[in-house]
């Protein structure tokens, strides 16, 4: 597929009016709005974190009348089971024939918000693994596609909170993107309580639909990445691991580090972010914008880590600054 320069100031231009709708209804946090777009049109899973009540629902169910696609919540519990989730046979009659039919579950959406996704049970858990990675559900030796575009936008309250399960690594691994949803500054609090106290209503418009959503993916894929830039990326994933060049810090506190497929996520994200500006290159301000959420989550720490209060990001911040100190 060949893009030219109109192509590319198009779909920036585009990219622009859906993070401009969504963020009517999103106060303040510019960079979760444009970091979930980015997981979007890169193809990819979001994990939100943050203390309840931060708006992590509000921004699915937003984005899902801005981008005009079908729209499940699913709210995960203790006692959730993996049916639930996919589907289930159900016996009924035909035609005075009794036969089993395949109910399919909310995991059949184009957006689907996996609410509070950490209260439950890793067996309910992993029913999302292959609908996440092939886009597809298999359930009692049938397989059945899922919608296209796909996402999975999941919530989880911080790990210290009471009822929490740990999400196991290969479900981690899934999500392009962890982002973290601050709590609201001053003047930022106060334009959400005008906002959700009174009569007024926002008037969210509907921007594109599924079609063009895919249309802006195949242009990101598109957007060349230099090797200088591409070596950046790489070797920021290389750096998570405690061993060869890695910083000091990441020797010291880091007990895993990211996949393979961290790498993937970090060039397909940062060719979005440069879509998003305009730009027909990838550059290292990409590299180093969407490091800090396709990577935080797939670095494992150890227990010196949390005895000295060191957190991911930190690490992060650390490996990008040996990459620049190594460009000079």
């Amino acid at each position: 597929m060949q893009i030219n320069e109109n192509e590319i100031l198009g779909a920036g231009e585009k990219i622009k009016e859906i993070e401009k709708e969504i963020s009517k209804a999103i106060i303040g946090q510019k960079d979760v709005v444009n970091q979930a777009v980015i997981a979007l049109l890169a193809g990819g899973h979001v994990l939100l974190e943050g203390a309840p009540g931060l708006g992590k629902t509000q921004l699915v169910k937003t984005m899902s009348k801005v981008l005009d696609l079908t729209f499940s919540r699913i709210q995960f519990t203790p006692d959730l089971m993996p049916a639930d989730v996919i589907g289930t046979n159900i016996l009924e009659r035909e035609e005075n024939v009794m036969e089993f039919k395949f109910h399919k579950g909310p995991i059949f959406s184009h957006l689907v918000l996996a609410d509070e996704i950490n209260r439950a049970t890793p067996k309910t858990q992993s029913a999302l693994l292959e609908a996440m990675q092939e886009g597809t559900v298999t359930a009692f030796n049938k397989t059945y596609e899922l919608p296209k575009p796909f996402m999975v936008m999941a919530t989880q309250n911080p790990i210290e909170m009471e009822g929490t399960y740990p999400l196991p690594e290969a479900q981690l691994d899934r999500f392009l993107f962890k982002i973290e949803l601050s709590f609201p500054r001053f003047d930022e609090l106060k334009d959400i309580v005008d906002l959700t106290t009174t009569n007024i209503s926002t008037n969210i418009q509907t921007v594109i639909g599924g079609k063009e959503i895919l249309k802006l993916r195949q242009i990101a894929r598109e957007i060349p990445i230099a090797g200088p830039v591409l070596s950046y990326a790489l070797k920021a994933v290389m750096y998570t691991h405690p061993e060869g060049d890695s910083p000091e810090t990441a020797k010291k506190y880091i007990r895993f580090g990211a996949s393979p497929r961290a790498a993937q996520a970090v060039v397909n994200s940062a060719k979005v972010k440069a879509l998003m500006e305009g730009r027909y290159n990838v550059s290292f301000d990409d590299i180093k914008y969407v490091s800090y959420p396709a990577l935080r989550h797939r670095i494992f720490l150890n227990y010196e880590a949390i005895a000295d209060g060191v957190n991911n990001d930190g690490l992060i911040r650390e490996i990008l600054k040996k990459l620049d100190s190594e460009k000079m």
